[in-house]
């Protein structure tokens, strides 16, 4: 029971932690399990595609295929499958109606997908330090590329235009962070393995910039609202 504690905890905590910093409307719980939900199913056919592909590239020698496993296969293959899943969620729903949402949505499809993926890692190595570790690096990890893919997804959402630019970077950006991440560790080299931390923090504090610069900007925000209720009694002062 411990270990599923351990292994479910992780993505429940910043599950709930981006929700509550979504401060000015909150999203339904409904449509949030559901992408919770779709994040745990895609797991599968990430899986077999991942166990199909990393065959192409056996006889690399490490550190490329090390490149080739955090780019191509795990990178990819896990963010391509979270963004058609995220985009068809959520491209026409109503609730997505603030850039915010975009990153709650995607958030909640990456955790939906991080906690099988964490089950799946705690009880093959039925080991609590696997889970501790994970609780730090790979869940938090797969909260940030959701975050990341929710902030472009909300630009591209609620721009006039570069639609197409904000969409590609929807994919292309959290595909290279979670490149990276991955290749940092498979590469086993010891200046990658130090640079991790960095890195890591790196992504925590550029999540959490994201975050709060979309709650400025909210149309719910009641500094914007009074912003904007001044500016409309100014143009109408000047009309009259």
């Amino acid at each position: 029971m411990y270990l599923l504690l351990l292994a479910l905890a992780p993505a429940l905590i910043l599950m709930m932690y981006v929700y509550f910093r979504d401060k000015y409307e909150k999203e339904p719980i409904k449509l949030i399990l559901k992408g919770i939900l779709l994040g745990a199913v895609i797991i599968f056919p990430v899986g077999l595609i991942e166990n199909y592909i990393i065959g192409f590239g056996t006889g690399l020698s490490k550190i490329p295929k090390a490149a080739y496993d955090g780019f191509i296969v795990a990178g990819a293959t896990e963010e391509a499958f979270k963004y058609f899943v995220v985009f068809i969620l959520i491209w026409r729903n109503r609730n997505f109606n603030e850039k915010f949402d975009g990153i709650v949505y995607a958030v909640s499809v990456a955790l939906g997908f991080a906690a099988v993926e964490n089950l799946f890692y705690v009880f093959s190595n039925n080991s609590v330090q696997v889970g501790l570790l994970r609780a730090f690096t790979a869940v938090p990890g797969h909260t940030i590329f959701g975050v990341v893919m929710g902030f472009y997804l909300g630009m591209a959402r609620f721009s006039t235009d570069g639609k197409g630019k904000w969409l590609l970077r929807a994919f292309t950006v959290p595909w290279l962070l979670h490149g990276i991440y991955d290749f940092m560790i498979m590469s086993g080299h010891p200046i990658l393995l130090l640079a991790f931390i960095p890195f890591l923090i790196f992504m925590y504090r550029h999540g959490l910039k994201r975050m709060r610069e979309f709650n400025e900007q909210s149309i719910f925000n009641p500094a914007n609202i009074n912003f904007m209720n001044q500016q409309e009694n100014n143009f109408k002062e000047e009309e009259s």
